[in-house]
């Protein structure tokens, strides 16, 4: 109850019961502090007064959130190249359309002193905004305050900015830069953690998920940007590793870096857990934006259309000189992407992991696709454990959110040897298979030159029900070249003319057009304008599904 009431001197006897009764009662009594009367014959309580007192130490907390750990740790911040959560806010979000949610938000944890410590805010700065204008829900850890620890409180926060996002349906962009879990809240500070990771996986597919990592994450953190979309990483400044340098030297006598083990090159060249790295957070945050741009706001959407001035008639004459005369030369498949896609802008996702496999993002008359595409310059295009699970991470991303698939297929098959088999090829490769046989987005698929044994079936044949399926005139579709093949048939027996005969049956597109197998063989200039004219013939296209639950993959 509140109590607010304006009394003569004569009343305050009456006063007093009412406080009492108010303290006994199971509805607390909130009794405004320091009452100040006014001057006159008849006393009363000075109400403007009082606001305007609040409304000062209302300002005060406001200022206090907005400074996190103070003065001192952000210039700390600045001399380790580092923004600060509500810097990198600025950056990431168009100008003036960052609303911040719950910046008075404290603690309520009474161990180890923690009752006199407490810093408005949380340690992270959440709330909604826009990115050239499309909506986004964001949360900003602040090293600053007790190293971006997570709470009980924090991880409130961070829940509620995600539950809006899937209500809502818009993105949610998270940028990590924590020490962990906050040890003085101790198991509520890991059930704050499960409530995170339980948002993550009700948000995938629903609406994508990105994270940035831009300084130290560790030990359980980690696991909820695994669960995110994409991941973009700081070089020099960020950090992921569930077990730090000093545990794997206690554990395993190895000494490492904090860098080597765990840093933006390690995980987006080695590790594979990391998309994108960039130098500095600016450089990252603007990466964050563009790749944003491709992006549908959720499942529910349909993919951005952005205005562009590339027609669908452009011929590309180039198309047709890129491939080398020797069918065992290498090419850049980069260079038939990009010259495809409008206005050759192609927004490579992990350039640096398992580069025999292209995967990306990039539009065609306006509108986004997701491109996959063999490149024959790295282990000759072979598909192996690593470009299949970058392949089907990026496959299933694409079918979650709509967005139609461009194939360009230049695969000799998987690649053999002890190493991939005890790796686990067998299971690996059938993800990227799984993935392309559950899409039911668009598909259309190009073969550039090789598309040889199960790895022809594997990228996006008609087959696994690929929509429409083209080969240029290059184009050689068969179990196994012709020299391996003529060996195995004829043991050695006249193998330079079995191999001509082999050859001029299977070394060209004939044969799987006769069968159905192939739509069209075509010019590769004509690439670009058959592609469009496909896309958007199959911009209304209809999954077909079978009723069950869901199915078992071969994760």
């Amino acid at each position: 109850r509140i109590i607010r009431h304006s009394l003569t001197n004569s009343n305050f006897p009456k006063m007093s019961t009412m406080i009492r009764i108010a303290m006994k009662s199971k509805y607390p009594a909130l009794i405004l502090p320091r009452v100040m009367f006014s001057s006159g014959a008849e006393n009363v309580v000075n109400i403007p007064a009082i606001k305007r007192e609040f409304r000062a130490r209302l300002e005060a907390a406001e200022e206090q959130s907005r400074l996190g750990g103070g003065k001192k740790r952000i210039d700390k911040q600045h001399q380790k190249g580092k923004l600060t959560a509500r810097e990198r806010l600025s950056i990431l979000l168009d100008s003036a359309s960052f609303r911040e949610f719950d910046a008075l938000k404290t603690h309520r944890c009474t161990d180890f002193g923690m009752e006199n410590e407490h810093s408005y805010g949380e340690g992270v700065v959440t709330g909604r905004g826009t990115i050239n204008g499309r909506p986004v829900y964001v949360f900003s850890q602040d090293f600053t305050v007790w190293g971006g620890s997570l709470g009980e409180a924090h991880a409130q926060k961070i829940c509620k900015v995600m539950d809006q996002a899937m209500h809502n349906g818009a993105p949610v962009i998270g940028l990590n830069d924590s020490g962990g879990a906050r040890i003085q809240e101790g198991v509520d500070s890991l059930a704050g953690y499960a409530e995170v990771f339980q948002r993550n996986v009700d948000a995938s597919g629903l609406i994508p998920q990105l994270s940035l990592i831009m300084g130290p994450c560790a030990g359980g953190a980690v696991y909820s940007p695994a669960l995110t979309d994409f991941i973009m990483m700081v070089r020099n400044s960020s950090y992921m590793f569930v077990t730090g340098p000093e545990v794997v030297k206690t554990v395993t006598q190895e000494e490492v870096t904090q860098e080597a083990l765990g840093g933006a090159d390690t995980h987006t060249s080695v590790s594979g857990v990391a998309h994108i790295a960039r130098d500095n957070d600016i450089a990252a945050l603007k990466a964050c934006r563009d790749l944003f741009d491709f992006l549908p706001l959720s499942n529910r959407e349909p993919v951005p259309v952005r205005y562009t001035c590339d027609t669908r008639e452009r011929e590309i004459p180039a198309l047709r000189r890129i491939i080398p005369q020797d069918p065992n030369m290498p090419y850049d498949m980069i260079d038939i992407v990009t010259k495809v896609l409008d206005d050759n802008n192609f927004f490579q996702i992990m350039p640096d992991y398992a580069k025999n496999i292209i995967v990306g993002f990039g539009r065609m008359e306006g509108r986004t696709v997701g491109v996959v595409a063999n490149n024959p310059s790295v282990l000759a295009g072979c598909l192996d454990i690593n470009s299949s699970t970058k392949g089907a991470r990026f496959v299933r991303f694409c079918d979650s959110f709509n967005i139609p698939i461009m194939t360009f297929v230049d695969v000799p098959g998987f690649l053999p040897g002890t190493a991939q088999e005890y790796g686990g090829i067998i299971r690996q490769g059938a993800k990227l298979l799984y993935a392309y046989a559950e899409a039911t987005v668009p598909k259309v698929t190009v073969i550039t030159r090789k598309a040889y044994g199960g790895a022809y079936d594997v990228m996006s044949s008609k087959h696994l029900r690929g929509d429409i399926n083209y080969s240029w005139p290059g184009g050689e579709i068969a179990v196994m070249g012709a020299k391996g093949a003529v060996e195995i048939i004829f043991r050695g027996k006249n193998i330079k003319e079995k191999e001509a005969e082999y050859a001029d049956l299977f070394c060209n597109p004939l044969s799987a057009a006769r069968r159905g197998f192939l739509d069209a063989i075509i010019d590769p200039a004509d690439t670009r304008a058959r592609l469009c004219e496909d896309l958007e013939a199959l911009r209304n296209k209809e999954p077909l599904a079978f009723p069950k639950k869901h199915g078992n993959g071969p994760l």
